[in-house]
């Protein structure tokens, strides 16, 4: 446990420090929990690719690179995810233990799910795929983000460039989800039903589930700010308190980049990422 210790929250993620993270206490079922969503998440996506339906943004891109190269859909996903990583550096962002792990097990886990999962002809069989796999990655990112391990690349990407530009997170994260999105089609990526649908449901299903898997940890401090990413693919629940506040900030010409983050001062936290789920948490419970 860690000096100086805070209140205690379940339904909190809190901003800590990758150091933090691994001395935040209840390790053993946080790996464990970790683990098990990271797994879950690559044989959600690998359910969404064998309806043929539709992906996610991120997967269309994936899916997109996979037809012109001599790889596997799993190989893309973890290349994409160490190029992503790379970019935090110029961003000053620290990763945790579960933005490492995100990047491996989520394509080794895909690639498995697709070895052992055949595509249903009935195009029943392929939407109650698809919806399954969309509920089981809502699921699974409420999961490892309730782990509180770090968030995954694409959200920290996302989360570095607020930082450092000082636009809203709601600007940024769709001007990256349309781009690796039309990018990922032009290149034969699938777009369809599922896409549509994963937009509309995963916020919700997330909100759902992360209440429930919120691991508690003690808070150095009492500074348990509820600070979370979605999943590996970009997920997070669409208007939630961070990115109100970032847009309230910017309005005011108080952004994060003008907050943090500029040269001269530490890098971001691993747990400072992605959308806050207070809010979304609090109407969970509600």
């Amino acid at each position: 446990m860690a000096a100086n210790l805070g209140t205690m929250t379940r339904t909190s993620l809190a901003s800590l420090t990758p150091r933090q993270q691994l001395r935040a206490g209840r390790t053993t079922r946080r790996l464990v929990q970790l683990a098990v969503g990271l797994t879950l998440y690559g044989v959600s996506m690998g359910m969404m690719v064998r309806s043929g339906l539709g992906l996610d943004p991120w997967d269309v891109f994936h899916y997109g690179i996979a037809r012109h190269l001599p790889v596997s859909f799993g190989t893309v996903t973890i290349i994409v995810g160490v190029a992503v990583l790379l970019l935090w550096i110029p961003l000053r962002q620290w990763p945790g233990l579960g933005t490492v792990a995100n990047v491996i097990v989520i394509g080794l886990a895909t690639d498995a799910t697709l070895a052992l999962l055949a595509a249903p002809d009935l195009m029943a069989a392929r939407v109650a795929l698809l919806v399954g796999g969309i509920v089981l990655n809502g699921l699974a990112g409420a999961l490892y983000i309730g782990s509180q391990f770090g968030p995954g690349p694409r959200d920290g990407l996302m989360t570095g460039l607020v930082r450092r530009t000082g636009r809203s997170f709601r600007l940024v994260r769709t001007s990256i989800e349309v781009t690796v999105l039309v990018v990922g089609w032009l290149l034969g990526g699938v777009v369809g039903l599922g896409t549509v649908l994963y937009a509309v449901l995963i916020g919700p299903v997330v909100q759902l589930f992360l209440p429930i898997f919120t691991v508690p940890l003690e808070v150095p401090g009492g500074s348990g700010t509820g600070v979370s990413g979605s999943g590996v693919s970009g997920t997070g629940v669409p208007g939630s308190g961070v990115e109100r506040e970032d847009e309230r900030e910017h309005a005011a010409g108080t952004g994060p980049a003008q907050r943090g983050g500029r040269d001269g001062e530490g890098p971001a936290r691993a747990g400072d990422v992605v959308d806050q789920q207070d809010g979304a948490v609090e109407t969970a419970q509600a």
